[in-house]
């Protein structure tokens, strides 16, 4: 479900390639509101909120939620007052005394990760029905999503969509287009086969504009959890064999989430982290490494039974993300206790840092926090039917990518506004 850029990274890249593109994890900092904007009571995080607003609020509440901590009422009080009457979420919403209207950039990411934390806190069902609701009326044809309606579906979108109806126990399995499609048949369509030299295993983004598939780390990570039906609030399985990718004779969403799996172990074995390429317009062309996918494969690398594959990654992250996530805030440091909690590390003993004290002094003072032993690894007993009829293993609660936007925040969720990047 993830960040991947800033929002001033954002808004010049989409500027310069006349699509929505994601965000990045090495892009520049988000710029802070100006002195006379005045941030919202309730929000999580000082940055400006017009790209990444209802994504990083979301993240927080669901990092909050797995680690036992209960959140101030405004916090969600923020978030459910974001939501317009049709059920869909945009980025941000400065006035929501004004209807939702025409012109409002409705965002299937935003909506797909308010869905999730919403049903995780509880209480919240009727918010839950209409956010489902929207995102079904959104659909496209190739049973897939994008990141606003209308636009061609991509990986990321298409997975924490999936992981919204798997969450409100929608069987998204059984969720088809007017063409006949489901959000499965867009997900291994994204998937590129093993016999690719460059990304065998991995998902892509978007096909190219000459159609080819190029290997995504943050698009991975997303269809990994999707492919699986697992999700960012799990407690990691036990390292189960040598991950390795497989051509069956029949695309299945579990084969290449497993496929997928592979590719990630073998590109975290390098360095213990995953890169970026650069902006459009870098100056320096070199990649950068990025703590937010990183995360994510950590994430997606726990919940496909291999997280001893991940612990190089997850040292790196200790060692190395403290500056990453301070100055991207709230998202980030959710992200990193999503991913320690699956692995299986302790996100309060995190590097010498207490990332949940980190993350809950971003927003309101939470009701009560608890501060309970390192979680253990464990099969994520959790779930709801996945309808797949057998294709996929299909314990569905959640998948963030990553998506949403920030300074360098990772997953998920969601390869939110993301040019396609190899």
């Amino acid at each position: 479900m993830s960040v991947r850029r800033s929002a001033a990274a954002l808004a010049a890249a989409s500027a310069v390639l006349c699509v929505a593109g994601a965000p990045a994890a090495t892009a520049a900092p988000t710029p802070s509101p100006s002195p006379s904007a005045a941030l919202p009571t309730g929000l999580y995080g000082t940055q400006d909120p017009t790209y990444d607003g209802v994504w990083r609020q979301s993240l927080a509440l669901l990092a909050q939620d797995v680690v036992k901590t209960v959140p101030a009422d405004q916090a969600v009080d923020w978030l459910t007052g974001q939501q317009c009457a049709n059920g869909g979420f945009a980025s941000y919403r400065a006035d929501v005394t004004k209807p939702c209207d025409a012109k409002t950039m409705l965002d299937t990411n935003a909506t797909a990760v308010a869905v999730q934390a919403l049903r995780a806190l509880g209480g919240h069902q009727d918010a839950v029905n209409k956010g489902v609701g929207w995102l079904k009326s959104v659909q496209n044809e190739d049973g897939g999503w994008s990141y606003n309606p209308g636009m061609p579906s991509d990986a990321n979108s298409t997975s924490i969509v999936i992981s919204a109806f798997a969450a409100a126990k929608a069987r998204p399995g059984e969720l088809k287009s007017k063409s006949g499609k489901t959000p499965y048949d867009a997900l291994v369509s994204f998937a590129i086969p093993c016999a690719d030299t460059a990304g065998g295993g991995a998902f892509a983004y978007q096909p190219d504009k000459a159609g080819k598939l190029l290997a995504n780390g943050d698009a991975t990570a997303a269809g990994v959890l999707a492919g699986l039906g697992r999700g960012m609030i799990l407690a990691g399985p036990k390292p189960d064999g040598e991950p390795r990718c497989a051509t069956p004779a029949k695309a299945t969403p579990e084969q290449s989430a497993r496929n997928g799996a592979a590719y990630l172990a073998k590109a975290l074995a390098k360095t213990g982290h995953l890169d970026s390429p650069p902006l459009p317009g870098a100056t320096d062309p070199a990649p950068k490494a990025d703590f937010g996918n990183t995360a994510d494969a950590v994430l997606a690398l726990s919940a496909a039974g291999h997280s001893d594959k991940a612990a190089d990654a997850i040292r790196w992250l200790e060692q190395n993300s403290a500056a990453w996530a301070k100055e991207a805030g709230p998202a980030a440091y959710a992200q990193l206790i999503l991913a320690a909690h699956a692995f299986g590390a302790d996100p309060r003993a995190f590097g010498g840092a207490d990332l949940v004290q980190q993350l809950n002094a971003t927003g309101p003072a939470p009701v009560s926090t608890t501060a309970p032993a390192a979680p253990q690894a464990q099969a994520d007993d959790s779930a709801a039917e996945s309808g797949t009829g057998g294709d996929s293993a299909g314990i569905w609660w959640f998948i963030g990518a990553g998506v949403a936007a920030g300074a360098g925040i990772g997953i998920l969720i969601s390869g939110r506004r993301k040019s396609k990047q190899q």
